[in-house]
């Protein structure tokens, strides 16, 4: 099969793979799992993430990106070469071009180990673009028109919030909180309360079954197994939709007052635009039942997820890439 470009949105939580004319080839978590006796690489992406919680002491599991940026360079580039694999099929013989998704609030480091992480994986060129404008692109917005678009990326790693107008970021922020900080803050709740020790892997199923951003009148309940901290055994127990509401609402207020500082920076004209059109949301984070109405309720600002929300960073990034000259000058940072 022949692939010379390929899009990646590397997430914290999950990598997802674009190649042109063929869409989203790939949506894998961002997992490794490493022998360290021997230092050696022994299973990535999916086939990693089914080992989390079940490995022996020699074996280690974990993610090599931290909030969106590099914590593991090793395992990140072995991680990018089984994408790079997967996508192009075991016989290429072609080094594709790759561009890369990276966090708005990332430095020039952070940016620059990512291209380094993909040349040395087998790319021939890597470009890296912001998030929020491949966001904006994938969800459909106009990024190159002069009135201003609200954006709010909620990730695994990373929120990013940002205006844009005539193909720009106007202004940005970027707070360290998303997905993974809801989990903690359900497994913590849950150890609280239940005393009940519960993985990261059930702390984000019963987010994804019956988390909300906001109470409800009709609840909804979900039975969660862990280990009793008192007694050392298994023990289940059910938790309502509230409660979760109750647990995460202080990562969701952290996300709002970054929301809120964004707001507060942008110029009038750009603010009435926005008040005019709404905010858009997107990312996994953007699937949490009611968190356009928290944020529309504490903003004053009309809020909507955007379509596909999850897949609008790789599906922004795949434009970019099928458009390369046309992005080039505004966008990309080149190796």
């Amino acid at each position: 099969m022949f692939v010379s470009k390929i899009a990646i949105d590397l997430g914290t939580c999950n990598c997802l793979v674009f190649v042109p004319k063929k869409g989203v080839v790939l949506n894998e978590p961002s997992v490794v799992a490493v022998s360290q006796p021997e230092n050696k690489i022994l299973a990535v992406g999916q086939e990693a993430k089914l080992m989390i919680g079940r490995t022996p002491e020699t074996i280690r599991v974990y993610r090599p990106l931290k909030d969106g940026v590099i914590a593991d360079y090793r395992a990140t580039q072995a991680m990018l070469k089984y994408f790079i694999r997967k996508s192009q099929g075991a016989f290429s013989l072609f080094r594709p071009d790759l561009v890369i998704s990276v966090p708005v609030g990332s430095t020039s480091t952070e940016r620059r180990a990512v291209i380094e992480a993909a040349i040395s994986s087998g790319a021939k060129a890597a470009f890296v673009a912001k998030e929020p404008i491949l966001a904006a692109i994938g969800a459909g917005i106009p990024i190159n028109s002069s009135q201003g678009n609200m954006i709010i990326d909620i990730g695994g790693g990373t929120s990013e919030i940002a205006v844009i107008s005539l193909g720009g970021i106007v202004t940005s922020h970027s707070v360290r909180v998303g997905g993974d900080k809801m989990d903690e803050a359900i497994a913590d709740y849950i150890k609280r309360e239940y005393n009940l020790a519960i993985g990261s892997q059930s702390a984000e199923e019963i987010k994804i079954k019956i988390g909300r951003a906001l109470p409800q009148k009709k609840e909804e309940f979900f039975e969660v197994r862990g280990r009793d901290l008192i007694s050392g055994l298994p023990r289940n127990i059910k938790v309502s939709s509230n409660e979760l509401a109750r647990a995460i609402k202080d990562v969701l207020n952290e996300i709002v007052g970054a929301v809120k500082l964004v707001l507060r920076d942008t110029p009038p004209e750009l603010s009435a635009d926005i008040m005019n059109k709404g905010m858009v949301l997107t990312g996994g984070g953007a699937l949490l039942k009611n968190i356009d109405q928290l944020i529309a309720r504490a903003t004053g600002v009309p809020c909507f997820v955007g379509e596909e929300p999850l897949l609008a960073v790789v599906k922004g990034t795949g434009i970019v890439l099928e458009n390369l000259e046309t992005y080039k000058k505004s966008l990309m940072t080149k190796k």
